[in-house]
């Protein structure tokens, strides 16, 4: 009598499973070795020694599992897209209201002041920040821009907002770390939109 074998099932298998573990694991050895630019769900998928269907499961898009794996606070890949598309002329104050109302909630703080100390000093980090800023934001804002120095552009609003976020949280000047959001926008808001426009 031989001996019958059923097939492997594909998706989230059955019972106790370290498979998310793993993945986490997985994305961020691949994320570190090889960048987020050529990082693959399906390569992050064989090193986690799983189906690229369960990544999809746990995980989503890369940009969630980017996000899970390295602790991305905020995620601008999802919510930028919203801000972009509201009254042209308030873009500015709205990209600063959305970044410094997320800030001001502790646990946002606490990570992304643990992220940004991180990029600032490791060669690891600061490229896997680069590139997922640079494709899952900056781009998206450059394609909302149209005009030949749509990049440079972007590129100048997310220098903005990291000088800003680096001085009110990391090093915490006094005048910057102690005035309200409402004052920041106003200030901030309009040099923002300035770089996107003017």
């Amino acid at each position: 009598m031989t001996e019958r074998t059923s097939p492997k099932r594909r998706g989230r298998p059955r019972g106790v499973s370290d498979a998310r573990e793993r993945i986490i694991a997985a994305a961020v050895d691949e994320f570190g070795d090889h960048g987020y630019e050529a990082a693959t769900i399906r390569l992050i998928a064989a090193r986690a020694g799983v189906d690229s269907a369960l990544v999809h499961h746990y995980f989503g898009t890369k940009a969630d599992l980017f996000a899970e794996a390295v602790g991305i606070p905020l995620r601008p890949d999802i919510d930028v897209p919203g801000i972009l598309a509201g009254p042209r002329d308030e873009i500015g104050e709205r990209l600063i209201r959305y970044v410094l109302q997320g800030f001001e909630q502790p646990e946002i703080r606490r990570r992304g002041v643990m992220l940004l100390r991180t990029a600032i000093g490791s060669k690891l980090t600061t490229p896997l920040l680069a590139g997922f800023l640079s494709r899952e934001l900056l781009s998206r804002v450059a394609k909302s821009l149209d005009v030949d120095d749509a990049e440079l552009r972007a590129s100048l609003v997310a220098s903005q907002i990291a000088g800003m976020l680096i001085a009110r949280y990391v090093l915490r000047l006094p005048a910057l770390a102690g005035a309200s959001v409402d004052e920041l926008v106003a200030r901030v808001g309009p040099t923002v939109q300035r770089y996107l426009f003017d």
